[in-house]
């Protein structure tokens, strides 16, 4: 059986193929028309799932989609006349599309696809839920989702047994934790869905000078976790903005302009609200444990990508493991809608997988030697390509050099993380690396950390995460760190054993990689290691400020030649900027690099 899941027009709009509950393919649309946080109907990320899964739309025997979209155009109606006239602006620019396109979601989806099966359409939060707990390894397992909005619901807790999952409260809209960090991530300057990142980066240089102002002010939140905001601080139920005037009585000024200088005052913006969100999510899950009592917990949903919060809770005990969907935002929604179809309505059993169903998030497109030799000769790059030791031995020797390496092998990584498919890669040992990144590679702001990458049989060794971490959504302290000054200049100012993955409180987001979820990037760390004793790189996404996560070998090289990398490992082939990038290499380094098993 082969069932579709799409999710689409709101922001991170992408496509999935299930075949008999096994992912065959998953895929962001923005990867494909290099249009960030592309939201549109997923036209070329479908196609991709059907190729990779080698059939047609009129194969498909079912097509879920993410949500239910009359009980979210009711949620929009009522939000618009609650709020009338203040709402008119944004209620005359929504409604031609939802007129022309997403009230007749049904009859886009036939026609695209040219099929005539069944239709499914789960809550939003219904698709989140779904995404955590069934690829979860856990046969049983309390469930949070915690995001902006869906239909009318912004948070929900539930639990998952076998195939089935129950929701069993929820929190609604307009009072939202994800649409609170948003809201702050537009005064603070920074741009709504794709900006949280910065706010959560920019967070540790702050002070939490704001905490109370946003507990007596803004957030009533209960022990139980369950909350409500004061909306006249707010001005996103109408529609345009974020934020009110008043919020910016409170906080002493209007929003921050975007791309002017950063103030103290956003610094401890974000970090009081940073305490905030830590602190409502703790409650949840302490609140979620005592009714559910189950062991092991699952998260998905915007919120659950504040890696921060993540660690929090974790080392916090409440749950023995805790498992959350790394594509957790809107893109993930569309596995879920599938997972949803195969499991609730179709009724098919669930064994679950270990170390979970997600193949380490690698369901994206894959490119052969041949395809990738042929393009290099077309561009009269023609090279001989590598075994893989050689070319973990010679991009190790590279980054051990100071080298910054590109690093594009195998499927794309489905979800916002580089996890070692669509990476950049440096020595993370090096106290400029991190200055040099931002400024001369991603060419964005200089406060953002990066993250390690680690052996995860060597984790222990540099890193206090408590479990381990293969999507990135761990973060925890980086041992022998410790931070100096009091401002944006402090990172070059860290002790740390890892300077460049070191954030200014001591932390890192880890990724810990094994030997069977991604064999060669294992196989570098490791040449790394031989050469170096350190079995950590820095590794960022690939790409450049603006733009998505690079897809296709034509993405890589483009990217490459417009920034500072020095070298490219695209496939078995081996770039170079210059001849002398290539560092020569002492036999016993040689041998230690290419001699692993």
């Amino acid at each position: 059986m082969n069932i579709l899941g799409i999710s689409c027009w709101y922001h991170d709009a992408a496509a999935c193929l299930l075949r008999d509950g096994v992912i065959v393919a998953a895929a962001q649309e923005e990867r494909f028309t290099r249009i960030k946080h592309d939201a549109s109907f997923p036209r070329r990320a479908i196609a991709y799932c059907l190729e990779a899964g080698g059939i047609q739309g009129s194969d498909l025997d079912v097509v879920a989609y993410y949500d239910k979209p009359f009980l979210k155009f009711e949620r929009l109606l009522e939000s618009y006349l609650s709020y009338a006239p203040q709402g008119l602006p944004s209620f005359l620019k929504a409604m031609p599309l939802w007129l022309k396109q997403k009230l007749w979601i049904p009859d886009l989806l036939r026609k695209e696809l040219s099929f005539a099966g069944a239709l499914v359409f789960p809550e939003h939060h219904e698709s989140h839920a779904a995404s955590a707990f069934f690829p979860s390894p856990f046969e049983q397992a309390a469930i949070i989702t915690t995001d902006g909005v869906g239909e009318w619901a912004t948070a929900t807790y539930g639990a998952g047994e076998g195939a089935r999952i129950a929701l069993s409260a929820e929190i609604q809209f307009p009072h939202s934790l994800g649409l609170l960090y948003s809201a702050i991530t537009y005064f603070c300057g920074f741009r709504v869905n794709s900006g949280e990142y910065k706010l959560m980066g920019l967070a540790p240089y702050g002070a939490p000078t704001y905490v109370q102002a946003f507990r007596d002010e803004i957030i009533d939140l209960k022990a139980d976790g369950s909350f409500r905001l004061n909306m006249a601080y707010f001005a996103y139920p109408a529609g345009l903005r974020m934020t009110g005037r008043r919020l910016s009585r409170l906080f002493g000024g209007p929003p921050r302009k975007p791309e002017s200088t950063l103030t103290r005052r956003e610094m401890d913006l974000a970090r009081s609200v940073q305490i905030v969100i830590e602190d409502a999510v703790l409650r949840i899950a302490r609140h979620v444990k005592g009714v559910t009592q189950a062991p092991n917990l699952c998260m998905a949903g915007g919120v659950a990508l504040n890696c921060v919060a993540n660690g929090k809770l974790l080392r916090s005990g409440l749950f023995e493991k805790l498992w959350i969907q790394p594509a957790a935002g809107d893109a993930g929604g569309a596995l879920g809608a599938a997972l949803m179809a195969w499991h609730m309505h179709q009724g098919h059993p669930r064994t679950p997988s270990h170390p979970d169903a997600m193949q380490g998030g690698y369901l994206g497109p894959h490119f052969s030697d041949e395809a990738i030799g042929a393009l290099l000769a077309e561009k009269g790059m023609a090279q001989e390509p590598l075994d893989e030791r050689a070319l973990c031995g010679r991009v190790a020797a590279l980054l051990a050099a100071g080298k910054v390496v590109g690093w594009f092998q195998g499927r794309m990584e489905f979800g916002p993380r580089a996890l070692g498919a669509r990476s950049i890669l440096a020595d993370p040992r090096g106290r400029d690396m991190q200055r040099l990144l931002n400024q001369k590679i991603k060419f964005r702001e200089s406060f953002r950390p990066f993250a390690p990458s680690v052996l995860a049989e060597a984790a222990s060794g540099s890193f206090d995460v408590g479990a381990e971490s293969p999507y990135m959504l761990l973060v925890g302290a980086v041992k022998g760190a410790h931070s100096h000054g009091d401002s944006l200049d402090r990172l070059a100012h860290i002790s740390s054993p890892l300077a460049a993955v070191t954030h200014i409180d001591g932390s890192a987001r880890v990724h810990t990689v094994t030997a069977s979820a991604n064999p060669p990037f294992w196989r570098l760390l490791k040449a790394f290691d031989a050469l170096t004793g350190c079995p950590v790189l820095v590794n960022t996404s690939f790409n450049v400020r603006g733009e998505p996560i690079v897809c296709t070998p034509q993405d890589a090289l483009a990217c490459f030649e417009r920034t500072h990398m020095d070298a490219l490992a695209l496939g078995s082939y081996l770039l170079l900027k210059s001849p002398e990038s290539d560092p020569s290499l002492t036999a016993g380094a040689i041998a230690a690099a290419y001699g692993l098993d």
